[in-house]
C-alpha cells in the first residue's frame, strides 16, 4: 500500500474521506456550535468568516479529513494530517473536532485509533499538538498512550501563535497498546 495523506478510511464507527471544497456547508453545520471550540486554541472558529480561513487551511493542507457516522452519514467532524516528515519518519494529527452530540461516545477513540492503524504501516513517530487548554483532547489522546513531550506555540493558519502541548506515539508503542 502506497502512503497517502488522505486515504479513505473506515471502520464500524467512523469513515474518513478527503476533504473537499464542496463539504463545507455541511462541515460548518458541525463548526458552528460555539461549545465545541470553548478548549481550542481560536474560541472563535464557530464564527464564519473565521471558520472560512480554517477550512481553507484545511482544504490546502491536502491533508484534511471530513468524518462521517457509519452508521447514521452524518458529517459528524474533522480531522487532518500535517507536517509529514520522511526524513524523520514521522507525521502529525490534529485540527480534529466532533459534533457535540458524538462526544464521550467512543467516535473520537475510533477515529484516531483508524488513523494510527494506517500511518503505522508507514511511519514510525506520530506527534499531536494539542491546545493547553483542550483537556478532553489530552485526555482522550493519552488513553490511546500518547505521552506529553514539549510545549510550544503553534502558528495555526492564518491564526496567531497559541500555547500546545506535543503529544507523540512511537509504532513499537502502539503495536504493544493495541495488543493490550
Amino acid at each position: 500500500m502506497t502512503f497517502s495523506l488522505q486515504p479513505s478510511l473506515a471502520n464500524e464507527k467512523v469513515r474518513l474521506e478527503p476533504l473537499l471544497p464542496s463539504d463545507f456547508d455541511a462541515l460548518y453545520a458541525v463548526a458552528s456550535d460555539p461549545e465545541l471550540w470553548k478548549q481550542h486554541p481560536n474560541q472563535n472558529r464557530w464564527q464564519k468568516p473565521v471558520f472560512e480561513n480554517f477550512f481553507k487551511g484545511a482544504i490546502e493542507s491536502k491533508g484534511a479529513f471530513i468524518i462521517i457516522d457509519s452508521q447514521t452519514g452524518d458529517v459528524i467532524g474533522s480531522t487532518r494530517l500535517y507536517d509529514y516528515n520522511a526524513k524523520q519518519n514521522s507525521i502529525l494529527i490534529g485540527y480534529t473536532f466532533f459534533a457535540k452530540n458524538r462526544w464521550g461516545k467512543g467516535y473520537n477513540h475510533a477515529t484516531k485509533t483508524l488513523m494510527l492503524d494506517y500511518l503505522f504501516e508507514h511511519i514510525s513517530r506520530v506527534d499531536f499538538h494539542i491546545g493547553a487548554q483542550n483537556f478532553r483532547s489530552q485526555s482522550s489522546i493519552e488513553k490511546l498512550g500518547a505521552k506529553k513531550i514539549d510545549e510550544l506555540e503553534v502558528a495555526y493558519y492564518g491564526e496567531a501563535p497559541k500555547l500546545n502541548f506535543v503529544y507523540r506515539i512511537l509504532r513499537n508503542d502502539w503495536l504493544k497498546w493495541r495488543e493490550n
